[in-house]
């Protein structure tokens, strides 16, 4: 009978362990729903990528995100062409 490899059982470990919660992450139950209401055409780059980034991607679209720090500043940078509902 044939001993089980060291190295898988190590491997397995790991892939079990990728599973927890990273420490220190929270779970928020606040949610924001932007809606792109203006174009893109004549807008920098960095701003389109910004709406991209939001996961919008045509006129009157909307999706609900977690209100946190980083999607309050996207938002904000892009302000002039979402509405936002808290």
């Amino acid at each position: 009978m044939a001993k089980a490899d060291p190295v898988k059982k190590e491997s397995a470990k790991k892939v079990a362990g990728a599973n927890k919660k990273v420490a220190g992450a929270k779970k928020t139950d606040k949610r924001v729903r932007v809606t792109l209401v203006r174009g893109l055409i004549g807008t920098r780059e960095s701003h389109r990528a910004t709406v991209r980034g939001l996961g919008l991607r045509r006129i009157n679209h909307t999706v609900e995100l977690e209100d946190t720090p980083a999607v309050r500043g996207m938002i904000n940078k892009v302000s002039y062409l979402l509405k936002c509902e808290a």
